[in-house]
């Protein structure tokens, strides 16, 4: 048996479905979750099916989360995408239910989970989630709604089909998700749209940029500076590939100040892999796209030095 087809049978065996994603969640992982949920209960529609997480401001527009009780995840199956480790999991109570099934495209360093279904070489978690339904043999259903979603999801991780994910399957995927009768530029739209706030934190990163010997770069946004901006730390999102779009640069990070004085690292790359650096600093992610943490700014220094080391190396073996 397939692990398609496991998943589709657990599906099939629980009347209670809970779906998460992971915090500070982004289009790839409200896409797939909710796109996952739209597909269920196409098919199922006597099935309670729902979705858990906070509300991303800014894009309640690709999904709204769900309010479900502690007493709604006895006997329920429990699915999560697109995270990668079980401290990203938005809301605890992921191990509450009867079963789990684990549904991502990051390396499986977390092997969480009764049912794991992890493709590292899938553009997206919601390039996952089409397959799923194309191994169903019809019996998960692909909606309208449900394709709006995933489309999201794709275009969202590949960066509009700009980043190295992206591959041949990524886009029969994607014309499947179009022939669905999607508002494709819509949906582009939104996903380029940027308040006055994020405008002007754009701004702040061109003109703050530090790029280190070697064509690493980096930028330190401060609480300050998002409050003289008006800007909150989800808008941060928005700023993320801007260094990339400068020649030369061939990684990059952005260091974003929280409430309680760590930091959020934001980091990128065009071809230097920096998932392995991240992760010694708590964090992780794809080769080309990882995140981490620092407990103050004291850190932030040896962190840039280990960043150059990384162009350094990739420049060596070019």
């Amino acid at each position: 048996m397939t692990i398609e087809e496991k998943i589709i049978n657990k599906i099939k065996e629980f009347d209670k479905i809970i779906i998460h994603r992971h915090q500070n969640a982004d289009p790839d992982a409200l896409g797939s979750q909710g796109g996952l949920a739209e597909v269920i209960k196409a098919a199922f529609p006597k099935k309670s099916v729902k979705v858990v997480g906070e509300d991303v401001k800014g894009l309640k527009w690709i999904l709204t989360e769900d309010e479900v009780s502690d007493d709604e995840y006895a006997d329920a199956l429990v699915i999560v995408t697109d995270t990668a480790n079980t401290p990203r999991i938005d809301d605890e109570r992921y191990d509450k239910g009867k079963c789990l099934i684990k549904i991502d495209h990051h390396p499986n360093d977390d092997a969480y989970g009764d049912i794991l279904f992890v493709r590292p070489e899938a553009s997206s978690c919601s390039e996952i989630i089409v397959d799923l339904v194309n191994a169903s043999d019809g019996e998960l259903i692909l909606t309208k709604e449900a394709a709006r979603r995933l489309y999201a999801g794709i275009i969202g991780d590949t960066g509009r089909f700009m980043y190295d994910c992206t591959t041949p399957h990524t886009m029969r995927v994607t014309a499947q998700l179009l022939e669905q009768g999607i508002d494709a530029a819509l949906v582009n739209r939104k996903m380029d749209e940027i308040n006055e706030a994020e405008a002007k934190l754009s701004a702040y990163v061109y003109q703050n940029l530090q790029i280190t010997k070697h064509h690493a770069a980096y930028v330190i946004i401060k609480n300050a500076v998002l409050a003289e901006l008006g800007a909150e730390d989800s808008g941060t999102a928005h700023v993320v590939s801007l260094p990339g779009r400068i020649e030369g640069i061939a990684c990059w990070t952005i260091f974003v100040e929280q409430e309680d004085g760590t930091y959020r690292l934001r980091i990128r790359s065009k071809k230097p892999v920096i998932n392995e650096l991240a992760k010694e600093y708590g964090g992780g992610g794809h080769p080309l796209a990882s995140g981490a943490r620092l407990e103050d700014a004291s850190g932030i220094l040896e962190f840039v030095e280990k960043l150059d080391d990384v162009a350094a190396k990739y420049t060596e073996e070019k």
